[in-house]
């Protein structure tokens, strides 16, 4: 369908034309962006002609870290999100069994120890919701599981079964597993778990970009943990079938590294619906659990510097096998240790293939804390700072508890901005809403939807402006996935996605933004919302 768009207020991300009041498009492609009059001398046959009435319009939001089927499986599953007690999550779980034939399992996600006292739950406390279902419900972190005795029996977990590398399972004072497992432990449960049946991958993917097409999201990387090869085929299906709504870049997990790199695929490769980003690893575990590394200890755990998943020499050699074969390599690290050895990999591996430099485009996702005199070397190395503003307002009181005055240097935005890093935003979502006007508003403000912790927001040094934020959720992103030349921006050439919104982000006062609208959302040239 061709499309005129007249009579609106775009911003179009682009440098070279930073705002217009009208879009022509051709099927499926933007072909001009100017005036209203300069359009209107854009002749298109069959034009439908939408009059804006001034409104603001965007390009199409993309999220640039976020698990879109485990986002939709989340949507099915057992709501603990935040669940104000234990009991109340264990209730909700006797609630789900009821429902739930004999032996089957039940599974959840979102609980927060934080909430509870900072005190892990105990596979005592679900057995009081049943006996006769295996559990495993999902820490909000992703990064612990907390079962009852009928799933660690049925793992084999016993107060003999030792801790595996890189994991750990939490135990009582007579040295028995009570009940969470943290980071590579977590995989003796996981791994008894049955895959999704045929279609109910495909339904919760389309059960989730359904409702982040709905906020303006136009395009997501996807993370997808464990599930990834599995998650990778469920896009493809949805790609031949023309169902996708959502311009998909998937990260693969390390564990397939051989594989892809056996089959000569590269970053990059894709479609503008289905794309490789890269490799996906974990260099340390999370806040949350207390399970980041870290160069100190945690705040009054004299004992505890978090965990790391990946040893350094193994990391070293990954990143550089997957530099040398054209695959970026995109790595979680959270605490400033894991930070550290990442950019220490990057940078032994730049030595290694500097015929690479600019065109693989390796990522650290989150670097939620980091040594002060580790920020410049994002830009020195060309390493996409991958960060989700909201987790710095919703982390902000564990973060203050756990790590103390370090947390200065937590979720820098600012100051990695400054220092010349790229940004890409997202949400890391099921963990944090998807929404993008959420996280805007984090990144803007540092403040909670409330408006704590006050007016200059926790750390308020870290404050970006607005334009900034819409770049970390549009071309930012799109650079990160290797798209920019094919979304990001409204752009004559590119693909036609965009946003329509019910006020001028760039006007809205702050504290505003959270009342923003969308209005209507465009996919490949059709209106979606």
């Amino acid at each position: 369908m061709n499309v005129l768009i007249t009579n609106a207020n775009v911003y179009t991300v682009d440098p070279a034309q930073p705002r217009a009041t009208a879009i022509a498009i051709a099927n499926d492609r933007i072909v001009a962006v100017g005036s209203d009059a300069e359009i209107d001398a854009v002749r298109l046959p069959g034009a439908a002609r939408f009059d804006m009435r001034g409104a603001f319009i965007l390009p199409g939001m993309i999220d640039a870290h976020l698990h879109l089927m485990w986002t939709g499986m989340a949507m099915q599953r057992v709501d603990v999100f935040e669940a104000p007690s234990v009991r109340e999550a264990v209730e909700r779980v006797r609630a789900r069994s009821a429902q739930t034939p004999r032996g089957q399992w039940i599974q959840g996600h979102g609980w927060m120890q934080s909430l509870w006292s900072g005190q892990f739950p105990t596979a005592a406390d679900l057995d009081e919701a049943t006996r006769e279902h295996p559990v495993a419900l999902a820490a909000k972190s992703g990064h612990a599981l907390w079962a009852n005795s009928l799933a660690l029996q049925m793992a084999g977990i016993t107060a003999q079964t030792a801790d595996p590398e890189g994991g750990q399972f939490v135990r009582d004072a007579s040295g028995s597993p009570s009940g969470v497992l943290l980071e590579n432990a977590m995989a003796m449960l996981n791994n008894l778990i049955p895959l999704p049946a045929s279609g109910q991958e495909e339904e919760a993917t389309v059960l989730a970009m359904s409702a982040m097409n709905r906020v303006g999201l136009t395009g997501a990387h996807c993370m997808d943990g464990g599930n990834g090869i599995s998650s990778f085929r469920a896009y493809e299906r949805l790609r031949e079938q023309g169902r996708l709504t959502l311009r998909i870049v998937k990260q693969l997990p390390v564990e397939e590294l051989d594989a892809v790199v056996k089959a000569g695929i590269r970053s990059g490769f894709g479609d503008a619906w289905l794309r490789i980003g890269g490799i996906k690893l974990f260099a340390d575990g999370a806040l949350g659990p207390r399970t980041a590394a870290m160069l100190a200890p945690y705040e009054g755990e004299p004992d505890n510097r978090g965990i790391s998943t990946f040893e350094r020499e193994a990391l070293f050699e990954t990143v550089m096998k997957c530099n040398a074969n054209g695959l970026a390599a995109v790595i979680h690290a959270i605490g400033d240790s894991a930070n550290h050895d990442v950019l220490d990999a990057f940078e032994v591996s730049a030595r290694q293939s500097p015929d690479l430099k600019g065109r693989v485009r390796n990522r650290i996702e989150h670097a939620q804390i980091l040594h002060p005199a580790d920020i410049a070397r994002f830009a020195q190395l060309g390493v996409i700072a991958s960060v989700q503003p909201i987790h710095a307002t919703q982390d902000m009181l564990m973060a203050d508890a756990y790590w103390g005055r370090r947390s200065a240097n937590a979720y820098a935005t600012r100051a990695l901005r400054d220092a010349g890093a790229r940004l890409a935003f997202g949400s890391d979502s099921p963990v944090e809403t998807f929404d993008p006007l959420a996280g805007m508003h984090a990144a803007v403000t540092r403040r909670r939807a409330d408006g704590t912790p006050g007016p200059d927001g926790w750390y308020g040094e870290q404050r970006v402006t607005i334009e900034d934020a819409i770049r970390g959720y549009t071309i930012g992103a799109a650079w990160a996935g290797c798209m920019e030349r094919e979304v990001g921006s409204l752009e004559a050439g590119k693909l036609a996605d965009l946003v329509v919104l019910s006020r001028d982000l760039t006007a809205t006062p702050p504290d505003e933004l959270l009342g923003v609208r969308v209005e209507h959302v465009m996919v490949n040239g059709e209106w979606l919302v």
